[in-house]
């Protein structure tokens, strides 16, 4: 689990002025994850900066399974996917949290995560940190101890990070 030292992630994250709408730079991740060695430098830096210990890998639907699942498999450790509101066909435990212009609800199996197992929060991106904070609460709810939260991409102006207090949070760019 060695850096690359010669990839630099934040060349491989492609600026697209006003979308969604005017104003907003979207971060497009497309070509970290079209370019293998990049993406395994990606993967290589988050297993660098995770606690040691962890059992399970928390991936954030849609774009934390990528990044979830992949850092998993190098660690060797299992993965447990929060995915929305009825996605999942076994009893689950949910949560609403606020989205800039609404609500919207996460779930996790009742039986993904047990008593004190210690885990990490994973995501593409932290920008209001609302989902990262409904995440860390349903890990919680089942009893698993969030070792941390790492994300790929912050969004500092945002202020995502408050929402994580107590949480050990890292990301590999800032904007």
């Amino acid at each position: 689990m060695k850096p690359h030292p010669a990839i630099q992630l934040r060349d491989y994250i492609r600026d697209i002025p006003n979308f969604p709408k005017p104003g907003i730079t979207f971060r497009d991740i497309s070509p970290l994850l079209a370019n293998g060695e990049a993406f395994s430098a990606c993967i290589s830096e988050l297993a660098v900066n995770m606690p040691r210990d962890v059992e399970a890998i928390v991936g954030i639907e849609s774009r934390g399974f990528l990044f979830g699942a992949a850092l998993a498999q190098l660690t060797g450790v299992g993965f447990v996917p929060i995915r929305k509101s009825g996605k999942l066909p076994l009893e689950t435990h949910a949560i609403e949290y606020e989205l800039e212009y609404g609500t919207d609800i996460l779930e996790i199996h009742k039986d993904a995560l047990g008593h004190g197992h210690k885990v990490v929060v994973i995501d593409d991106l932290l920008a209001t940190g609302g989902t990262a904070a409904a995440t860390v609460q349903l890990c919680q709810k089942l009893g698993a101890n969030v070792a941390a939260c790492l994300f790929v991409i912050e969004l500092e102006d945002l202020k995502g990070r408050d929402k994580l207090t107590g949480v050990p949070t890292f990301s590999l760019m800032k904007y």
